[in-house]
């Protein structure tokens, strides 16, 4: 309820100019990381991230990652859009390969450093998911794949990528996600939205609350492994009156094979005529943009676009295809040590909604 003192809901990320001095102090923070430990996954570095964060960070960006970490109040969005963080060298990257199977890590190192500072400052610890590309490391290159490019996924283009939590058929999703923009030549809005956008529970969301809802594992997976179980949980949860979320609009109710009840569908079907009126979709990232995302607060996507192709006067000319980085971590690792990989409790072995994948990614 809005009244005198009473900010409204936020309807938008908090954007943030990095400064020319800023950029260049991340630059070279990450040069020195990189003769020091030749890798973000180094241990001796990811075992030290918190303290590497707060020494090395910009004080201004540290303290705005630091306070982002703590705030999950009505007047938090959930989400901080960093403008110009870092150059990015369009020569050295080279052509953007035709997928992310194809992607050379080695040119990505000085990006992956500056990504792990920045959940450090939360502080949090980067993690990778064997639902992830089977681990694939703790970045992951994001590119439209033709092959691809009508699914619901990071790899589409040719269709709006719906707005999702990440992971969310999983109990112990990310806490947070960067996506780190080294292209977007053809100019595709990221969309967001906050579950602290509708202000305080109402009536449609309170139904959110009861544990009658599936959710599919999502497009990467094919048809008999998206297929699921019948686990149900809730879409909101945590504090009552100002919740936390769980959702993905195109597995739980766009997909057929989610086979929600005739309530839970009612439910979200409400909930989504009134959530997709409050997404945000103004902000068109460039290159060295990122956009850092709380999980449990904000959902992400973005629109169509034809890869490798930008508008100019109406014509549509040839440009070097999307390219982005994406990073999640976690806040305890403690909390995740009964789904996590025996020996690297930074790897999250998760299946589905509690179920463990039975494979050991050492044998892969």
């Amino acid at each position: 309820m809005n009244g005198p003192g009473v900010l409204p809901p936020p309807m938008k990320p908090m954007i943030i100019d990095a400064t020319p001095k800023e950029r260049t102090a991340l630059s070279n923070v990450a040069n020195i990381l990189i003769k020091a430990f030749g890798h973000y996954e180094h241990p001796d570095y990811i075992s030290s991230l918190h303290l590497n964060a707060f020494q090395l960070l910009p004080e201004r960006i540290a303290g705005i990652l630091s306070r982002f970490g703590a705030d999950f109040s009505g007047n938090q969005y959930g989400a901080l859009v960093f403008r110009g963080l870092t150059d990015v060298d369009q020569d050295a990257l080279g052509a953007t390969p035709p997928s992310w199977k194809e992607t050379d890590y080695s040119k990505l190192i000085k990006y992956g450093f500056i990504c792990s500072l920045l959940h450090g400052a939360i502080p949090s610890k980067p993690v990778q998911y064997y639902a992830q590309r089977k681990g694939g490391g703790l970045l992951h290159a994001v590119i439209p794949d033709e092959k691809m490019s009508f699914t619901q996924t990071g790899s589409g283009s040719r269709t709006d990528l719906f707005v999702h939590t990440e992971d969310a058929f999983l109990f112990n999703q990310a806490d947070y996600l960067s996506f780190l923009f080294l292209r977007n030549e053809e100019q595709v809005p990221s969309t967001l939205y906050s579950i602290r956008s509708h202000g305080d529970t109402n009536e449609v969301m309170e139904a959110l609350f009861k544990p009658i809802y599936k959710c599919p594992k999502d497009a990467n997976y094919d048809k008999e492994e998206n297929a699921g179980d019948d686990v149900t949980t809730s879409i909101l949860y945590g504090n009552r009156k100002r919740p936390f979320i769980r959702f993905d609009a195109a597995e739980q109710i766009y997909n057929e094979k989610a086979g929600q009840s005739t309530e839970a569908m009612s439910n979200l079907v409400r909930f989504w005529e009134e959530a997709r009126q409050l997404i945000y979709n103004e902000f068109i990232p460039e290159s060295g943009d990122l956009i850092f995302v709380n999980n449990h607060l904000c959902a992400h996507g973005r629109n169509s676009f034809i890869a490798g192709y930008r508008n100019e006067n109406g014509q549509m000319v040839k440009c070097e295809r999307r390219l982005m980085l994406r990073m999640m971590s976690k806040t305890s690792l403690i909390n995740i040590s009964s789904v996590t990989h025996t020996d690297d409790p930074y790897f999250i072995m998760e299946e589905h909604y509690g179920k463990l994948f039975q494979k050991d990614p050492s044998q892969q």
